[in-house]
């Protein structure tokens, strides 16, 4: 097994020049439309007890929402959504603590309760004592639901897009198994057959551009350790209950090949009223059917619907 480049002495500076390096190579428009809104703000590094600056979308205007992405991805995730709701929200796309273009630094811990942290760090530098609605996609549906759980005085609504990690108990993977199953995640193989299998339609959604979002973060350095030890912790599991006291919206995708058979039966059996399906997604109706979701999204907001 290869050994990544872990860590430098200044992960943020390494991550900045290392964004200024990729923007001009992004094949696909909306996602380096994307990069342009890129900023960095200050937060608590709660695994270092320090402040430290951390990668923020911020684009649009009109009510505050903040949008969560998914396991190993990175605000890119939402390029193709970001165009339909910047008109009428003001929106808030962090990377997720650990993953992205979230800078690492020695001595970091990843793990379930440190998402958690930053995202109510995130939260409260945000909200501003007027509550915020959360988009959340695949494993950022489940960071979500505990987000609104912790926060429901700042938090007013939800929307689950093909949420993931809402039933059944991820094992803790020990050591080296961990580090092992990274380095598997990372090899080009790997990346473009996830890729794939996470669209209905493959063959028409999946070309360079798709594959070049799905793989670009990972030479961030310190990318290989934070996904063991996210993996060490046992990532995201059973997050589906208690059901949140906020309004709640759920999209399935029809086609949707990640997540397995037994949790969508879950998810539907604890939010079974809530559920609209997105038919012509897999995994991933904000990049599938984005005006779909943005139309949800603004029907829901405004009729609690």
């Amino acid at each position: 097994m290869n050994q990544e480049k872990v860590f430098t002495s200044d992960p943020t500076n390494t991550t900045k020049d290392y964004i200024e390096n990729i923007k001009g190579k992004i094949i696909d428009k909306q996602a380096s439309e994307l990069f342009e809104d890129l900023k960095w703000i200050e937060l608590e590094d709660i695994s270092q007890n320090k402040s430290d600056l951390f990668p923020t979308v911020l684009t649009g205007k009109g009510k505050k929402t903040l949008l969560l992405h998914g396991f190993d991805s990175c605000f890119l995730e939402y390029r193709r959504l970001t165009p339909f709701l910047k008109n009428n929200n003001k929106l808030i796309i962090p990377d997720l603590y650990g993953f992205g273009f979230c800078p690492r630094s020695s001595g970091n811990k990843y793990g379930f309760k440190y998402l958690m942290k930053h995202l109510n760090s995130i939260l409260n530098y945000f909200s501003e004592n007027q509550p915020i609605g959360i988009i959340g996609a695949s494993m950022g549906g489940a960071l979500a639901l505990e987000l609104a759980r912790q926060n429901p005085k700042k938090i007013n609504k939800l929307l689950l897009l093909s949420p993931a990690g809402l039933a059944g108990k991820n094992p803790k993977i020990p050591w080296p198994l961990n580090h092992f199953g990274a380095f598997f995640l990372r090899q080009p193989f790997v990346r473009s057959g996830l890729c794939r299998q996470a669209f209905a339609y493959p063959l028409k959604s999946v070309g360079p551009a798709e594959e070049q979002i799905a793989s670009i973060h990972l030479k961030v350095p310190g990318w290989q350790s934070s996904l063991a030890e996210f993996a060490a912790e046992g990532g995201v599991s059973d997050c589906g209950k208690p059901i949140p006291t906020q309004p709640l919206k759920i999209i399935l995708g029809k086609y949707d090949r990640i997540i397995p058979k037994n949790e969508k039966e879950e998810t539907k059996k604890i939010y079974n009223s809530n559920i609209q399906i997105a038919t012509n997604s897999g995994h991933l109706p904000h990049l599938e059917e984005p005006e779909l979701v943005a139309e949800a999204w603004e029907k829901f907001r405004s009729n609690n619907i």
